[in-house]
């Protein structure tokens, strides 16, 4: 028998990998230069300096095409586990 239920696509969740993805890639870009990676992505979210990410492995261009406020938003309701 068919399945009627209607799929449901969700875009936000394709953004939010993509996001992962990249945020990643800085993370392992700070870590490979010796920096801690958690203090240094938090001193770029709250300042919006990029010069606290390195250019290594072009991860100041990486974290500049993330939205900042959308992944307060996505770091807030995972802290919270909230959807």
């Amino acid at each position: 028998m068919a399945d009627d239920r209607t799929r449901e696509f969700k875009l936000v969740d394709n953004e939010e990998g993509k996001m992962k993805i990249s945020l990643t890639a800085v993370y392992d870009a700070l870590k490979e230069k010796g920096y801690n990676p958690v203090n240094q992505i938090v001193g770029y979210i709250v300042s919006e300096d990029p010069s606290y990410i390195t250019t290594h492995k072009n991860a100041r261009n990486i974290i500049r095409k993330i939205d900042r406020d959308d992944l307060l938003e996505i770091l807030v309701r995972s802290f919270l586990d909230v959807k």
